[in-house]
């Protein structure tokens, strides 16, 4: 958990190496957060829940940080994902041990734990996957990249909505209402890495259809 979260902040400094400085005035540093939160705003406002995502962004993206691309904000908003689903793991494997002698009770928990494990590994690859396609020229080889991550960010999107559908209703325990309010979240914050990606990946396809006689 502690290498793969160090990991995760490795990828996050990669993201902004070349980008980064730090403004001598604190002038500076307010136009400058300005323009990138409203950046994000706009980007935002292509997803399903807005609120969050520009939540989730102005979170991972630091002041001093500058989103170049629409592949870095689809590089950002897919770690804070994976974030979000390895917190819900921890807590949703926690709540497992606990209900261990409660064999009925705890197979949807088992279910869930199962699910957001899948997330987890769908989220991950998916990250390694967008950072190669920065390497790849328009055509197969790319677009086999980007039917990857769309794949896999939709897979998790699945694999946490069906835990948060599994979840009884409104007569749940406190740590049952608990783990369904994780996993939405995890399954929103999914949706709208997968949205921006999205908004990423448009313009390779815009540039491919051109390219056709």
């Amino acid at each position: 958990m502690a290498k793969l979260c160090l990991s995760l902040l490795l990828i996050l400094l990669s993201i902004f190496s070349l980008s980064s400085t730090v403004e001598p005035a604190f002038s500076g540093h307010t136009a400058r957060r300005s323009r990138a939160r409203a950046n994000i705003e706009a980007a935002c406002r292509t997803t399903r829940y807005p609120d969050l995502c520009v939540h989730c962004l102005t979170t991972y993206v630091k002041p001093n940080m500058t989103i170049q691309n629409p592949q870095q904000l689809a590089q950002v908003a897919l770690t804070a994902s994976l974030y979000r689903a390895l917190y819900a793991r921890a807590f949703v494997l926690k709540v497992a041990k606990e209900l261990n002698t409660l064999k009925r009770e705890n197979q949807v928990v088992r279910d869930c734990l199962q699910q957001i494990n899948d997330s987890v590994d769908q989220l991950s690859g998916s990250i390694k996957e967008l950072r190669r396609l920065g390497q790849e020229s328009v055509g197969d080889d790319l677009f086999w990249h980007i039917s990857n991550v769309e794949t896999w960010v939709g897979t998790a999107l699945t694999d946490a909505n069906d835990c948060v559908n599994a979840l009884p209703g409104p007569n749940m325990s406190k740590l049952k209402a608990t783990i369904k309010g994780k996993m939405l979240n995890v399954a929103q914050t999914a949706s709208n890495a997968l949205a921006l990606f999205h908004s990423f990946a448009a313009r390779y396809k815009a540039a491919s259809a051109t390219k056709k006689p």
